[in-house]
């Protein structure tokens, strides 16, 4: 795991105090250098988020991240459900293809 996706974790855990967290580094999918830690899919599945809409648990989760923010996080893919949400759901969608730029081009 990289250096930043072990402080994404570290933050949210502490923050939220999530019954789950999976955070995917993305960044190969995109045009950016190799290592470059700059695109994440994060679900996390939190009592927090209880009672909140949905823009108001993506401020939470970005409040928390905001040092990564301004140091080279581009991008935050954030699907974020109460345990009840959770159980019904089972699993987050797929993230689209990048529609970019492309490596190979």
């Amino acid at each position: 795991m990289s250096n930043r996706a072990q402080r994404i974790e570290a933050a949210v855990s502490a923050a939220l105090a999530p019954s789950l967290i999976q955070l995917e580094d993305e960044s190969h999918k995109h045009s950016v250098p190799d290592g470059a830690e700059s695109h994440f899919k994060l679900v996390c599945v939190s009592e927090a988020f209880s009672g909140l809409m949905p823009v108001r648990r993506h401020q939470k989760v970005y409040g928390e991240l905001q040092a990564e923010l301004d140091s080279g996080l581009h991008a935050l893919a954030l699907h974020l459900y109460t345990p009840d949400e959770w159980a019904k759901q089972q699993q987050a969608p797929a993230s689209p293809d990048c529609q970019g730029g492309s490596k190979a081009g």
